[in-house]
């Protein structure tokens, strides 16, 4: 078992402590170095959605922060990592040659948590951390797949080898609203200064969808909306942000609010208006930004 010796805070120290945050921006670096889980994410996300009891175990080796994770009790002395649903993966970084069945045996037998019976690490993408064997004490449980492009080659080249009802159906619909006058254009935002606005655009579209009906819409005013909207200001400020708006004529008819950093770029939310969903609003957006990312 991988040694380390682990520390117990709250985990709103990663707000006040510079230290902490450059070792957790240090070791993010190391898998992925995913925007989405910088330290500023992670006091954003703490700030907006945290409950007040999460905590973060500081694991070292030989006097060098190796590992740090965010987590929660959920009761009958278990544990899991802070998960949001904003954010993409569970809130944990580590070393690169430690793998996540390290970390979590670790935590749990020479970490404050050696009294507790376990710690799940949420939505692990194997992308970063290569999926183990289940083993006596450790499970795997699938999510989801996710989706990866690679953009290698042409445009063209990825596009042949799409599913042929795809490339029909997106022709169709492009030639349909030719034939009906109507411009479908796509903008590009990378400011701060935009997203405030974007966000608002974003959350009208979303307003008149089904998960207005479930209470989780995006709107400038509730948690979602200030989360994204000051992440995606965050990000901006590194240059990480890219919103990409679809339009028909001047119209907004689909978003995708998305971060990128050196060759990844991740969508984090995107929407399209319902009303007009025949014309295929989100995949034409989709098309484009494939085709303006090769």
């Amino acid at each position: 078992m991988t040694a380390l010796t682990w520390q117990e805070l709250p985990a709103s120290t990663l707000a006040t402590d510079a230290d902490l945050r450059q070792h957790w921006d240090r070791l993010n670096s190391q898998r992925g170095d995913l925007p989405f889980l910088c330290a500023d994410t992670m006091v954003l996300a703490l700030a907006v959605f945290g409950q007040s009891r999460e905590r973060l175990f500081v694991g070292s080796r030989n006097g060098s922060v190796s590992a740090m994770v965010i987590a929660h009790d959920i009761g009958k002395l278990r544990w899991e990592t802070f998960q949001p649903s904003q954010i993409p993966l569970g809130a944990w970084v580590a070393a690169s040659d430690l793998t996540a069945e390290e970390v979590a045996r670790s935590a749990l037998h020479d970490g404050p948590l050696k009294l507790s019976l376990s710690l799940s690490l949420t939505q692990v993408d194997p992308l970063f951390a290569p999926q183990q064997e289940d083993a006596g004490d450790s499970r795997h449980d699938a999510y989801i797949d996710t989706a990866w492009v690679d953009v290698q080659g042409s445009f063209d080249d990825y596009w042949a080898a799409r599913g042929k009802n795809l490339r029909q159906n997106m022709r169709k619909q492009r030639n349909k609203l030719q034939a009906e006058g109507i411009q479908v254009t796509m903008r590009t935002w990378q400011d701060a200064a935009d997203m405030l606005d974007l966000i608002a655009r974003y959350g009208a579209l979303e307003g008149r969808s089904w998960k207005a009906q479930e209470g989780t819409a995006i709107t400038p005013d509730n948690d979602q909306g200030r989360f994204y909207t000051a992440l995606l200001q965050q990000a901006a400020g590194r240059g990480e942000a890219v919103v990409y708006e679809g339009l028909f004529d001047a119209q907004t008819v689909a978003v995708n609010l998305c971060v990128r950093r050196g060759t990844t770029l991740t969508i984090l939310k995107t929407t399209y208006d319902e009303s007009i969903k025949a014309y295929s609003p989100a995949f034409l957006l989709h098309e484009d930004i494939v085709q303006a990312i090769f």
